[in-house]
């Protein structure tokens, strides 16, 4: 530990210790310039965290970690008043300045995103939080649930909530308004962290908000308009909405995203910013020391303006990255070259996306082809409906987001296209349960029960590269109605390869492994390849089980799964999904229904909700690797 630190290190990582928080907040010095400094210490240590786990979200934490810092050090009664935040990427700004009042334990500073440390988003195991966020649009709406129960208690509180501007895109931030202004909902506060840019583009050209402060007027909220990072402009905003009794306040806080650091900082004058570096993941080495050096010296200011002497910084060894096996493949660009033959080729193809034009490969068709893109911004419901008209009058839509909001938000409206029987193809990303990092909002294991079973509905999950284009071109060319390709967004290690003159075949599995005692069938570039880890580690102990590729997730083909029960006295099937409605029971169902041959048969997958980790920690955790799964086989092998 030491006085603030002259020179960076690469190999070092640098934070502050909560003595340190105690001594600024105890300073005889105006508490405005304190708060501002205190925040910058969070944000010291927020990039800390961040760094240390490998991944993370500056933007938003940085940009809301004024308002976090005045809501705790200011406004709020700790004892009885709730904020939490909606949007949930600003987790590692609350983690810091929870760990740094002493909510939290100071230890959990270095274990975000690892098991049983702090998860990636906001959860409700961890002290101080009280409901879990990271699923947008459901803020305003909790916390008027919290006003309503404060009530009816007899004990009525204040409810503070954070919302994205970019989240005021979601359509249940919209329906949350009216009724809490007419039920008087006083105490409810909402602060937009508007730091004017979200994952892809600038707010305004995504969807622009327009007159954003009118419409939170015209549904009968009290508004206030402020500088985000100005202490002063908060505590005389506060002082006036304190003595509003009736209306639900919100307070449009004009921030930016990365404030803190110079160039980490976008600011969104126009609707031309588009893919801000710093929205999500660790920062590079020399990005950190650069954003170190610089808050130092902002620190360093601001203490000797204050007349208090240098706060001192610990030092911790940067994590070595984990080594990426060699042979590791990635699903999405197969994806891409996939859409732009079939967008060559069929020119009703029609590509519509919820701000995630990078994380889904669209760059290439949204360059290629303008006039066919769409951007939807975060409104699933819409974007799915959308697409629904633009399938009834000819086109052929194909559906982008990640797989949690894609298959679930908007439900009813994939139901509703499925029961007019048209051709649109939803692809979902960040399927399964890795990466782990960013908790259970994030990790997909849900969508086959959610959809599997529409009218219609025909779900694939490729397990390699080479094998996306067959599927999706399955999809376009060969099913006539809906259809949702599972897809895993992280590299992954993986021996499993098509058969030669491979075609998809509708409910087919093929044998990626060889074996005669058992079967393990998965699906999808996790589970195939930890079924091979395990069919190995099972083959050391003279187990002899083959693996079998089934892309198809919620259709089984008859005469195949008959062969399949006759030819393997067990069967084993993995799933990166809930058992509950996954495709396993869909195996299992087939087999009781058409096999004649009753082979012994094990299910494996996730029993309860996955944690937040390191990718090899929580597949260890849940007995999804393949020692794990290895494990389970011997066991039931000798019950």
């Amino acid at each position: 530990m030491g006085d603030l630190i002259g020179e960076v290190v690469q190999s070092e990582l640098y934070y502050v210790a909560r003595s340190e928080f105690d001594r600024v907040a105890r300073a005889n010095a105006p508490k405005p310039a304190l708060m501002s400094l205190y925040a910058d210490m969070t944000r010291l240590n927020a990039l800390y965290m961040i760094a240390n786990a490998g991944s993370g979200h500056i933007g938003s934490s940085f940009s809301a970690a004024d308002v976090m810092t005045h809501l705790y050090l200011s406004e709020m009664d700790r004892d009885g008043d709730v904020f939490f935040s909606s949007k949930g990427h600003d987790a590692p700004a609350l983690y810091s300045v929870l760990i740094s009042i002493g909510v939290l334990e100071e230890d959990l500073l270095h274990k975000l995103r690892r098991l049983h440390g702090l998860p990636g988003h906001p959860d409700i195991s961890v002290p101080g939080l009280v409901t879990n966020t990271g699923s947008l649009g459901m803020g305003i709406s909790k916390a008027k649930g919290m006003v309503e129960a404060a009530r009816a208690k007899g004990k009525p509180k204040r409810v503070y909530v954070m919302t994205g501007d970019g989240e005021l895109q979601e359509g249940q931030i919209w329906e949350s308004l009216v009724s809490a202004a007419n039920r008087q909902m006083g105490e409810l506060t909402v602060i937009v962290d508007h730091n004017k840019i979200q994952s892809d583009y600038s707010v305004a050209r995504t969807s622009d908000l327009g007159a954003l402060q009118a419409k939170f007027e015209a549904f009968g909220w009290l508004c206030e308009r402020l500088d985000g990072h100005d202490h002063d402009a908060f505590t005389a905003c506060f002082a006036r909405l304190r003595k509003e009794t009736q209306r639900p306040k919100v307070i449009i806080a004009d921030t930016i995203k990365g404030k803190g650091v110079s160039f980490m900082e976008g600011v969104a004058i126009d609707s031309d910013v588009e893919m801000f570096k710093f929205h999500s993941g660790a920062p590079t080495a020399d990005h950190y020391q650069k954003a170190v050096l610089e808050l130092e010296q902002r620190l360093a200011a601001k203490l000797a303006a204050l007349e208090l002497s240098p706060v001192r910084v610990s030092v911790a060894p940067r994590p070595e990255a984990p080594l990426a096996a060699s042979e590791q493949v990635k699903l999405f660009p197969a994806y891409t070259n996939a859409l732009m033959r079939q967008a060559e080729r069929k020119s009703e193809l029609i590509a519509l996306d919820a701000d995630l034009i990078l994380d889904m490969g669209l760059i290439p068709f949204r360059d290629a082809y303008p006039d066919r893109f769409i951007e939807c911004g975060i409104a699933e419901q819409d974007m799915v409906s959308q697409a629904g008209g633009l399938a009834l009058d000819g086109m052929l839509p194909i559906v982008h987001s990640f797989s949690c909001f894609l298959s679930t938000r908007p439900n009813e409206q994939i139901y509703n296209n499925a029961t007019e029987k048209t051709r649109i193809v939803y692809v979902g990303g960040l399927s399964g349960v890795i990466p782990a990092g960013p908790g259970h909002s994030h990790q997909s294991v849900r969508e086959i029960s959610a959809i599997g079973g529409m009218p219609g509905m025909v779900m694939i999950e490729p397990c390699c590269p080479d094998e996306v284009g067959p599927l999706f071109d399955w999809c376009i060319e060969t099913h006539e109605g809906p259809s949702f390709l599972r897809l895993a967004s992280m590299p992954y290690a993986t021996a499993a390869k098509l058969p030669a003159g491979y075609e998809p075949s509708r409910g087919k599995g093929y044998v990626v492994r060889e074996g005669a005692d058992g079967a393990i069938v998965a699906a999808g570039l996790l589970g195939v390849a930890e079924a091979i880890n395990a069919a190995t580690a099972l083959a050391q102990d003279g187990k002899n089980f083959a693996v079998i590729s089934l892309p198809w997730l919620n259709v089984v083909d008859a005469a195949w799964i008959s062969e399949i029960a006759a030819r393997y006295p067990v069967i084993v099937t993995l799933d990166n999904h809930y058992l509950q409605g996954g495709q396993g029971q869909m195996v299992l169902a087939a087999i009781a229904e058409h096999a004649h041959a009753k082979p012994r048969c094990l299910s494996l997958g996730l029993h309860e909700v996955p944690p937040s980790g390191r990718t090899d920690e929580v597949l260890a955790a849940m007995g999804l690797d393949g020692a794990g799964i290895a494990r389970s086989i011997t066991d039931f092998l000798s019950a």
